[in-house]
């Protein structure tokens, strides 16, 4: 947690010719922002980079559901372990649709949070899981997830809107750790129109990034991520 700022007010812009489009307005953006504490809790380092990655599971579940009806085709989801799955949502046979988080219902789909690792992918629309994964952990190379905190409303700021995901991890394994890549893994719950019964899916790699450079993390240190996810007029 950064005390006395939020992510906002860090003064660490990016450079112009870095926005999408020429633009400093994008109608849709997400970046990234990384804040890197040594040993004593002191900042040495914040990074911030623009996101470009969602992967061809989010794509899957970002189109309408009238795509699906009127053209007849389904989806293939993969998750992290590989395993695909058919995804046809709607009302008609054949059909299922995701548990949505607080619906009430006995099984919700949910954040599992910002996963990190050390290696890196040249196509991100078809990663389905992070190529090098960094496990939860205090051994060697590996890292103590927190929890995941996303905004419980939308911020209005000016003419943009925006919400944000972000994640502490901590590093207890007696070295250095380097992180090059990270996304976002949600846990999928489906219900099958036909059958009536509720499956999980598995968890799902749906944002993806390879890091612009290398964010090595000091033993007893930590970093914060932040993804902010952000609409213009």
């Amino acid at each position: 947690m950064i005390v006395g700022k939020t992510v906002e007010d860090i003064g660490v812009q990016l450079p112009h010719d870095a926005y999408p489009q020429n633009k400093d307005q994008p109608t849709f953006g997400t970046y990234i922002t990384i804040i890197v504490r040594n040993e004593k809790g002191e900042i040495v380092k914040i990074h911030k980079q623009w996101s470009h990655s969602p992967t061809s599971n989010f794509i899957g579940f970002l189109l309408p559901t009238n795509w699906y009806s009127n053209t007849g085709n389904t989806w293939t989801l993969i998750n992290t372990n590989g395993n695909s799955y058919t995804f046809y949502p709607g009302a008609g046979g054949g059909a299922n649709s995701p548990f949505y988080p607080s619906t009430g219902e006995n099984y919700p789909s949910y954040l599992v949070g910002i996963q990190v690792g050390s290696g890196q992918q040249s196509n991100p629309y078809n990663a389905y899981s992070l190529a090098a994964p960094i496990a939860n952990g205090t051994e060697t190379g590996q890292l103590l997830y927190g929890q995941p905190s996303v905004s419980q409303t939308p911020t209005v700021s000016g003419n943009s809107v925006y919400f944000i995901i972000s994640q502490a991890f901590n590093n207890q394994s007696g070295g250095t750790v380097t992180i090059t890549e990270l996304g976002i893994i949600i846990d999928i719950y489906m219900w099958n129109i036909d059958t009536r019964i509720a499956q999980n899916f598995g968890y799902f790699l749906m944002w993806y990034d390879v890091l612009s450079s290398p964010i090595s993390v000091p033993n007893g240190g930590s970093i914060v991520i932040y993804y902010t996810f952000m609409v213009n007029p």
